[in-house]
């Protein structure tokens, strides 16, 4: 008697997941990139896209959260950083915000955020600046959707700043 075991080789999704899950990056590919047909068909930009973006438009982004830092300075507002397979998106929600959707702002690990995009304009030529965020009007978890896409789950851990 001899036993046959058919193992499947492991999917990008789980590949990208145990990456990250051992040293929190992937030479393989970025999470948010599985999503990007989904996200894409909820209307929501990539980073590198929003980069193009004028100073007052509506806008969607999702990523990867990196980082939440409210500083003592800053009046109550919290400040995300959202990561992309693109780039990155810098956030700013509000205490409002926060008091409203305080689950999904302190706990998601992939957020889709829905806002303002604000950009600075270069006082010498008019132009748009480097300096762009998008203010929160509405937060979304999307978590389950990245353990959906890269199963086994990723245990991603944002820096934490006070």
């Amino acid at each position: 008697w001899q036993a046959h075991t058919h193992i499947t080789p492991p999917t990008l999704g789980e590949h990208i997941a145990l990456d990250y899950n051992s040293t929190a990056l992937s030479l393989r590919g970025h999470p948010v990139a599985l999503l990007r047909d989904y996200l894409s068909a909820q209307r929501i930009q990539s980073a590198q896209a929003l980069q193009l973006w004028r100073n007052g438009r509506l806008a969607k982004a999702c990523g990867l959260v990196t980082v939440r830092q409210k500083p003592g300075t800053a009046k109550g507002v919290l400040f995300i950083t959202l990561e992309d397979e693109t780039g990155v998106v810098n956030v700013v929600v509000w205490q409002s915000v926060q008091l409203r959707q305080r689950d999904v702002v302190l706990h998601a690990q992939l957020m889709a955020v829905y806002g303002v995009w604000q950009r600075d304009t270069d006082p010498a030529t008019g132009q748009p600046g480097r300096v762009s965020h998008l203010v929160a009007q509405h937060v979304v978890d999307m978590t389950p959707q990245l353990h959906h896409a890269t199963a086994p789950k990723l245990s991603l851990q944002p820096h934490e700043f006070h």
